[in-house]
């Protein structure tokens, strides 16, 4: 499993945060960031995380907890949320 993050759509709300803490505030960007992503070869501002083993909980209500649905899981190469 994996989470895609479209940082641009992201409007800082912060609910991400709130649900998994592999997400972290950016006050200086008003953006969350993904911690230990990596951006995305062929979408910029497109960050990419593997979902550590136990994680997978948060990461998808951390992805149904984002208002614009700048966070993707997908499993098997297939997007799973939202």
């Amino acid at each position: 499993m994996y989470v895609k993050f479209d940082r641009d759509t992201c409007v800082g709300m912060y609910q991400c945060v709130a649900e998994w803490d592999a997400f972290e505030k950016n006050l200086n960007d008003g953006k969350a960031d993904l911690k230990g992503s990596e951006e995305d070869d062929e979408e910029e501002d497109v960050f990419v995380l593997a979902v550590p083993e136990g994680d997978e909980l948060d990461a998808k209500f951390a992805a149904r907890s984002c208002p614009v649905d700048a966070i993707e899981v997908y499993e098997d190469e297939e997007r799973v949320i939202p």
